[in-house]
Protein backbone atom coordinates (compact mmCIF):
# COMPACT_ATOMS: atom_id res chain seq x y z
CA UNK A 1 0.00 0.00 0.00
CA UNK A 2 1.05 4.18 -0.72
CA UNK A 3 1.64 6.34 1.49
CA UNK A 4 -1.15 8.37 2.63
CA UNK A 5 -1.03 12.10 2.78
CA UNK A 6 -1.86 11.84 6.95
CA UNK A 7 1.10 9.72 7.20
CA UNK A 8 3.20 12.56 5.76
CA UNK A 9 1.72 15.06 7.97
CA UNK A 10 3.05 12.27 10.67
CA UNK A 11 6.81 12.46 9.04
CA UNK A 12 7.38 15.18 8.81
CA UNK A 13 6.31 16.55 12.21
CA UNK A 14 8.65 13.70 13.82
CA UNK A 15 11.81 14.90 11.00
CA UNK A 16 11.66 18.53 11.29
CA UNK A 17 9.91 18.91 14.63
CA UNK A 18 11.25 16.27 16.81
CA UNK A 19 14.28 16.08 14.81
CA UNK A 20 14.44 11.94 13.68
CA UNK A 21 17.37 10.85 12.00
CA UNK A 22 15.13 8.28 10.45
CA UNK A 23 11.31 8.38 9.30
CA UNK A 24 9.70 5.22 7.60
CA UNK A 25 6.10 4.67 6.41
CA UNK A 26 4.10 1.21 6.23
CA UNK A 27 6.64 -0.32 8.06
CA UNK A 28 6.71 -3.97 8.74
CA UNK A 29 8.96 -6.48 10.11
CA UNK A 30 10.35 -9.47 9.04
CA UNK A 31 7.80 -12.25 8.14
CA UNK A 32 5.42 -9.47 7.86
CA UNK A 33 1.22 -10.24 8.30
CA UNK A 34 3.31 -14.03 7.98
CA UNK A 35 4.30 -13.26 11.54
CA UNK A 36 1.07 -11.72 12.30
CA UNK A 37 2.04 -8.10 12.43
CA UNK A 38 0.84 -5.34 10.50
CA UNK A 39 2.40 -2.64 8.85
CA UNK A 40 2.91 0.52 11.23
CA UNK A 41 2.51 3.64 9.51
CA UNK A 42 4.86 5.61 10.60
CA UNK A 43 8.29 4.44 12.47
CA UNK A 44 10.88 7.03 13.26
CA UNK A 45 14.09 7.02 15.12
CA UNK A 46 16.46 9.13 16.66
CA UNK A 47 19.57 7.31 17.02
CA UNK A 48 21.98 9.04 19.30
CA UNK A 49 19.51 9.44 21.97
CA UNK A 50 17.74 5.76 21.06
CA UNK A 51 14.91 7.07 21.07
CA UNK A 52 11.51 5.73 18.47
CA UNK A 53 8.08 6.84 17.20
CA UNK A 54 5.84 4.32 16.65
CA UNK A 55 2.66 5.56 14.90
CA UNK A 56 -0.78 5.36 13.74
CA UNK A 57 -2.06 7.90 11.88
CA UNK A 58 -5.83 7.45 10.90
CA UNK A 59 -7.09 10.86 8.57
CA UNK A 60 -10.52 10.38 8.09
CA UNK A 61 -11.09 14.04 7.36
CA UNK A 62 -15.13 13.42 8.05
CA UNK A 63 -14.65 11.97 11.74
CA UNK A 64 -12.99 8.74 12.85
CA UNK A 65 -14.99 5.88 13.14
CA UNK A 66 -14.70 2.02 11.86
CA UNK A 67 -18.26 0.98 11.60
CA UNK A 68 -19.17 2.13 14.99
CA UNK A 69 -17.54 3.57 18.35
CA UNK A 70 -16.84 0.35 19.94
CA UNK A 71 -15.22 -1.12 16.79
CA UNK A 72 -13.43 1.92 16.40
CA UNK A 73 -11.76 2.12 19.86
CA UNK A 74 -11.37 -2.09 19.53
CA UNK A 75 -9.27 -1.26 16.27
CA UNK A 76 -7.37 1.49 17.85
CA UNK A 77 -6.66 -0.71 20.99
CA UNK A 78 -5.21 -3.70 18.56
CA UNK A 79 -3.31 -1.45 16.34
CA UNK A 80 -1.63 -0.12 19.27
CA UNK A 81 -1.01 -3.61 20.97
CA UNK A 82 1.07 -4.32 17.08
CA UNK A 83 3.01 -1.30 17.80
CA UNK A 84 4.49 -2.89 20.65
CA UNK A 85 4.96 -5.84 19.91
CA UNK A 86 7.09 -4.33 16.41
CA UNK A 87 8.66 -2.34 18.98
CA UNK A 88 9.60 -5.32 21.13
CA UNK A 89 10.70 -7.03 18.39
CA UNK A 90 12.93 -4.41 16.07
CA UNK A 91 13.40 -1.45 18.46
CA UNK A 92 15.31 -3.54 21.16
CA UNK A 93 17.03 -0.88 23.70
CA UNK A 94 15.56 2.36 22.51
CA UNK A 95 13.00 4.36 24.33
CA UNK A 96 9.38 4.31 22.21
CA UNK A 97 6.65 7.01 22.05
CA UNK A 98 3.21 5.43 21.16
CA UNK A 99 1.59 8.04 19.17
CA UNK A 100 -2.05 8.02 17.53
CA UNK A 101 -2.56 10.92 14.94
CA UNK A 102 -5.96 11.91 13.89
CA UNK A 103 -7.34 15.21 12.56
CA UNK A 104 -10.85 14.73 12.84
CA UNK A 105 -12.21 13.20 16.31
CA UNK A 106 -16.01 13.19 17.59
CA UNK A 107 -15.45 14.56 20.64
CA UNK A 108 -17.46 12.38 23.63
CA UNK A 109 -17.40 8.03 23.55
CA UNK A 110 -14.30 7.99 20.75
CA UNK A 111 -12.43 10.88 22.85
CA UNK A 112 -13.25 9.41 26.08
CA UNK A 113 -11.94 6.70 25.40
CA UNK A 114 -9.10 6.90 23.90
CA UNK A 115 -7.82 9.19 26.70
CA UNK A 116 -8.31 5.95 28.61
CA UNK A 117 -6.01 4.25 26.37
CA UNK A 118 -2.54 4.01 28.85
CA UNK A 119 0.82 4.61 26.97
CA UNK A 120 -0.72 6.29 23.69
CA UNK A 121 -0.08 9.54 23.03
CA UNK A 122 -2.69 11.50 21.32
CA UNK A 123 -2.70 13.88 18.63
CA UNK A 124 -5.74 14.16 17.49
CA UNK A 125 -8.39 17.80 16.93
CA UNK A 126 -6.54 20.70 18.01
CA UNK A 127 -3.32 19.06 19.10
CA UNK A 128 -3.06 18.04 15.80
CA UNK A 129 -3.70 21.35 14.60
CA UNK A 130 -1.44 22.84 16.75
CA UNK A 131 1.11 20.32 15.20
CA UNK A 132 0.17 21.21 11.42
CA UNK A 133 0.84 24.95 12.07
CA UNK A 134 4.19 24.09 13.91
CA UNK A 135 4.92 22.06 10.22
CA UNK A 136 3.58 25.63 8.49
CA UNK A 137 6.12 27.91 10.24
CA UNK A 138 8.99 25.22 8.97
CA UNK A 139 7.88 25.45 5.50
CA UNK A 140 7.46 29.44 5.61
CA UNK A 141 10.88 29.85 7.27
CA UNK A 142 12.66 26.90 4.84
CA UNK A 143 13.14 27.30 1.16
CA UNK A 144 14.89 24.38 0.13
CA UNK A 145 12.99 21.08 -0.21
CA UNK A 146 12.66 19.38 2.91
CA UNK A 147 12.18 15.53 1.39
CA UNK A 148 8.14 15.50 2.05
CA UNK A 149 5.74 16.03 -0.73
CA UNK A 150 3.13 17.47 2.35
CA UNK A 151 5.67 19.98 3.95
CA UNK A 152 6.64 21.06 0.06
CA UNK A 153 3.07 21.65 -0.77
CA UNK A 154 2.82 23.51 2.54
CA UNK A 155 6.19 25.43 1.12
CA UNK A 156 4.98 26.25 -2.10
CA UNK A 157 1.64 27.75 -0.45
CA UNK A 158 3.45 29.42 2.28
CA UNK A 159 5.43 31.05 -0.96
CA UNK A 160 3.53 32.18 -3.42
CA UNK A 161 3.11 35.48 -4.76
CA UNK A 162 0.48 37.81 -6.26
Amino acid sequence: MGTEVGEYVVGAYLQHIKKCDFVTYNARSPGGTLAGLPEMDVVAIKLNEKEAYMCEATTHIRGLLYKNNEATIRKIKKKFEAQKKYARSQLKGFAVTYMFWSPVVPVGYLTTHLHEIRGLELVINGEYKKRVEELRAVAKRETCDLCNPFLRAMQIIEHMRE
